[in-house]
């Protein structure tokens, strides 16, 4: 089998040019387009990332399986011109997280179903993410759980592309993060992940995959899920203070190989980010940043239409979400809190973005296309995207963006992937 372009990623940062990698962690076509467009623009890999509840064998809550999945982002790349070859699907938090209502024994065996599936499907980085408990079980479990349970998977990923062609999967250890969905309270305080712990997950899931016959597979783990300080509530952000992690960032000089992932990296400013990729976090990981930008020309484009097209709609775009969003909670009301307008204000604009889950739901799916559908040939006057879409308006005047209702939208989201990318870069 083929080598994956991640397995030098800890060689990166030593070298010029590409230092890190973005991952894109939606499922929202528009965003994995104009994430191809962007890759495709500087000439580099894309990596797109599943996450085990947005994705399963039984569907997720986007209704695909992890072979799904891929022929859906492979029909998006089909669109853009992206060559396969430089695209590199993931999967996240595979482990047994969306039905750890049952007892272990059952979740782990539908877990093992789950990254049997991805393995096949051709995703060539796993993350192993075992530590939630089950049924009966702590909320958190013991390192040595954890890391059992990981190497369990990996083994059953590694039986899976036995005699196959094809790439080797490489694999992600370890979870200092909010389960899959994001934190479910308003943060105001992180503890960075400490340099004994990080070591100490990496040595005991050696021990683990050795005891499981897949010593191969941990040569093949290319790094670790830490804390290093960074994380979004619904109403605010933990910016990255580099001081605070240099001793984790440090703890790379003793595990040759390896890089560390961070999660929710969401909103972090460019130099952050940067920041962030110079201290060894090499996979920066962004998902409710890119929907949030992308809902956010959404809902301006809503304004724009309202404004020139009056009357033309029963409902606007936002009031349909409404609508919508009261009606069917189950995306949003555990992670949403104070009074009705608190609550009214977080539906709509909260950093966590939990729109992003009902975006395939058929009644706003088809406001968006009414949406855009009225949209369709205007151009858009300079002077109503600078009201209503400011972040666009310079582009649209140096005639980089077009004044058109799916380009503003493009835009809006590779504006956030230019602060990933260039992060990445010497």
């Amino acid at each position: 089998m083929q080598k994956s372009y991640l397995t030098d990623i800890a060689q990166w940062r030593h070298g010029s040019g590409v230092k890190g990698i973005p991952s894109i962690c939606s499922a929202h076509p528009l965003v994995i387009e104009a994430s191809m467009l962007h890759a495709l623009k500087q000439g580099a890999h894309l990596l797109v990332e599943a996450t085990c509840n947005q994705v399963n064998q039984d569907g997720g809550y986007t209704g695909m399986t992890p072979a799904d999945f891929r022929a859906f982002v492979e029909k998006i790349a089909a669109g853009t011109g992206f060559p396969l070859e430089k695209l590199i699907l993931g999967g996240d938090h595979l482990g047994p997280n969306p039905w750890r209502s049952l007892p272990a024994d059952e979740a782990m065996a539908k877990a093992s179903t789950m990254i049997e599936a991805f393995a096949k499907a051709g995703f060539t980085k796993l993350h192993l993410d075992t530590s939630m408990g089950c049924a009966g079980e702590p909320v958190a479990l013991p390192d040595a759980i954890t890391a059992e349970r990981a190497a369990k998977l990996a083994a059953v990923a590694e039986a899976a592309l036995k005699g196959m062609d094809g790439i080797k999967p490489v694999y992600i250890v370890g979870t200092e993060v909010p389960i899959p969905g994001g934190a479910m309270e308003e943060i105001e305080e992180l503890e960075v992940t400490k340099p004994e712990a990080a070591r100490e997950t990496i040595a005991i899931h050696r021990q683990a995959f050795v005891a499981a016959g897949v010593s191969d597979a941990f040569t093949r783990v290319v790094g670790a899920v830490v804390q290093p300080g960074v994380e979004f509530g619904n109403e605010n952000v933990i910016a990255y203070a580099p001081e605070k992690a240099a001793a984790l960032s440090a703890t790379l000089s003793d595990m040759p190989g390896m890089v560390f992932e961070a999660h929710s990296t969401d909103y972090q400013t460019r130099d952050m980010l940067r920041r962030l990729v110079m201290d060894g976090f090499a996979i920066l990981k962004v998902g409710p940043g890119l929907t949030f930008a992308l809902r956010e020309a959404y809902y301006g484009l809503d304004q724009i239409a309202e404004f020139l097209f009056p009357d033309k709609r029963k409902e606007t775009l936002i009031a349909t979400i409404e609508r919508v969003l009261t009606a069917d909670p189950k995306n949003w009301d555990k992670y949403y809190h104070g009074s009705d307008d608190d609550k009214h204000i977080q539906r709509h604009f909260s950093y966590s973005d939990r729109i992003r889950y009902y975006w395939p739901q058929p009644e706003i799916d088809t406001a968006v296309k009414a949406l855009f559908s009225l949209l369709d040939g205007v151009q858009i006057p300079e002077t109503l995207i600078n009201q209503y879409l400011t972040g666009a308006y310079v582009g649209v005047r140096d005639g980089k963006v077009k004044p058109d209702a799916r380009s503003l939208a493009l835009a809006a989201v590779d504006r956030v992937l230019e602060d990933y990318f260039e992060a990445c870069r010497a």
